[in-house]
């Protein structure tokens, strides 16, 4: 994706230095967008190597609702491995927001199944999205990622935090928000997220896969990837993809990582680079 090539080129070009809470340091811009037609490929980055069992398993395991690390490990999946305790609690993150974001009655709000409803009964709202930034929760920045989910709070706060999603004559979608975004690890996985988690509703509410826009507040570059991100400016991007999905299962909650193929990725190789915690 050329356009996420001109974001790095952006912020080592226009990043203020920044200090932040993991103590690394950054170069950071404020409000920057970008979109992607999904009909012009998956936007599965090619100028890097990623691995998309990760991606996915992770957003199977966020619409379960799920919030420890012990399946993710069964599937392969260790990027959430830094912040969770020794027994892979990770606190009430993304997944417990998702689809059972607590209530005063004592009873808890599906924000998911919201969604799926709207798209297939009302899909000219403007009130169909979902979001994870539950004040109530938020971790206390003094502490420990891992003591915070020990104290019954989220061990991170969502970056990716709303999504809304936008149909017009059968085409669905999808804006993301994101309030901070390393944009060297973190964002090439969330844009494909985001394209997956579109395909997933497209395929589930009997629409077609549109558009997606991602938005940012603070979009940054770790003082510590600064070698990584100028060696991907180096590389020419390629072809993007396909994501064909080969099963129709009976719900958005339904699907496993074998229901994904990705055809014609032809990326240059990984880039390896340390996860400022």
């Amino acid at each position: 994706m050329k356009q996420y090539i001109a974001l790095l080129e952006d912020i080592l070009e226009n990043g203020d230095v920044k200090g932040d809470r993991t103590g690394t340091g950054t170069l950071s811009v404020f409000g920057r967008q970008i979109r992607h037609n999904l009909q012009e490929g998956f936007p599965l980055i090619t100028t890097k190597k990623l691995h998309f069992k990760s991606i996915a398993n992770e957003l199977i395991w966020f619409l379960s609702g799920d919030t420890n690390t012990s399946w993710l490990k069964e599937n392969g999946v260790s990027i959430w491995d830094e912040w969770a305790t020794e027994n892979g609690d990770l606190g009430p993150i993304y997944g417990q927001q998702w689809t059972a974001w607590p209530t005063q009655s004592g009873e808890s709000i599906n924000q998911i199944d919201y969604v799926v409803d709207a798209l297939k009964n009302n899909p000219n709202s403007r009130r169909i999205l979902f979001h994870g930034w539950n004040v109530e929760y938020l971790p206390d920045e003094s502490m420990a990622p891992q003591d915070n989910a020990r104290q019954g709070k989220m061990a991170l706060p969502p970056c990716h935090l709303l999504y809304q999603f936008y149909v017009s004559n059968g085409k669905l979608s999808a804006q993301l928000y994101i309030r901070s975004s390393d944009s060297f690890l973190g964002l090439p996985y969330n844009i494909a997220s985001l394209a997956l988690l579109t395909h997933m509703l497209a395929q589930q509410c009997q629409l077609t896969p549109h558009e997606i826009v991602v938005s940012f507040g603070d979009l940054h570059a770790y003082s510590n990837h600064m070698e990584q991100i100028k060696t991907q400016l180096t590389r020419e991007p390629r072809q993007l993809p396909e994501l064909r999905i080969v099963r129709h299962p009976k719900s958005i909650y339904d699907y496993r990582f074998e229901d994904f193929e990705i055809v014609g990725y032809d990326p240059h190789p990984s880039i390896k680079a340390p996860v400022a915690i």
